[in-house]
């Protein structure tokens, strides 16, 4: 019995280390990859693959046949995120909501978890017509405006993770072809500037700014949404410098 539970701990162990050996960027491995940097033998390491593979914390990309985290770790991640992020989002609420009053719309922060962006905390407009963000929701990366000026900033290695995404089709606005999506991600980093122009809801528009990161590349960004006909091009250009300043605000108090 005790060599029964001494075999599982180990298994369970090394299966977690599969696991970790993904962080940060969840870059793509194959079997004899993984066997060889975790110092594991390549029929212990393809067993325990197909099991995670199996429960979903890893999938496998037909196309190179190497694996990467699943649908299961990205729900772990996402609900590890919504925990341990209270120090950004207690610092970030109140600067929020000052930006909200002075610009008269719906404010949220966008938050980069693993390969995926979710909204990590919104501040509902004063405005009788809002956007109504829904706090912890995956978003498309190819429509949201946080999204893109994350991964604008981001390297080029970790964006060819993130484009084995689908891109999916919301209107005629939007964006599926990738090279029209890596030349838009050029011209944001260019700008710091992204737009969400009607690509996902056809009345809606919104900007984001990324907050900036001295341990790397940007992960969160700041993000004013609402209706089309009041976020219009003069609307837009006018919170530019609002919207950074809040962004450069809470870098600063979070000691970046």
């Amino acid at each position: 019995m005790s060599n029964l539970k001494e075999t599982n701990n180990s298994s369970a162990e090394k299966a977690l280390n599969i696991l970790l050996a993904f962080a940060p960027y969840n870059n793509e491995m194959g079997t004899t990859q993984l066997s060889v940097k975790l110092g594991m033998h390549k029929s212990t390491t393809s067993r325990l693959i197909k099991l995670l593979v199996a429960t979903d914390f890893l999938q496998q990309n037909p196309m190179t046949k190497k694996y990467m985290l699943g649908r299961s770790a990205q729900k772990i991640g996402n609900a590890t995120t919504r925990s341990l992020d209270s120090r950004l989002l207690a610092i970030a609420q109140p600067c929020l909501t000052e930006l909200s009053q002075q610009v008269g719309e719906s404010v949220a922060l966008e938050l980069l978890v693993g390969t995926n962006v979710v909204l990590a905390m919104n501040v509902e407009g004063p405005s009788h017509i809002r956007f109504n963000f829904q706090q912890g929701e995956l978003l498309p990366i190819n429509v949201a405006a946080g999204a893109k000026v994350i991964l604008a900033h981001s390297t080029p290695e970790f964006l060819e993770i993130c484009l084995q995404q689908k891109f999916e089709r919301f209107n005629d606005n939007t964006i599926v072809s990738k090279e029209v999506y890596r030349h838009q991600l050029m011209e944001i980093r260019k700008t710091g500037i992204a737009y969400d122009r009607g690509e996902r809801y056809q009345d809606t528009h919104a900007i984001a700014v990324p907050i900036a990161n001295s341990e790397g590349p940007p992960k969160v960004a700041v993000v004013i949404a609402g209706p089309a006909f009041r976020l219009n091009d003069q609307f837009l250009t006018s919170v530019v410098t609002p919207l950074r300043q809040t962004a450069e605000k809470i870098s600063k108090l979070l000691f970046y």
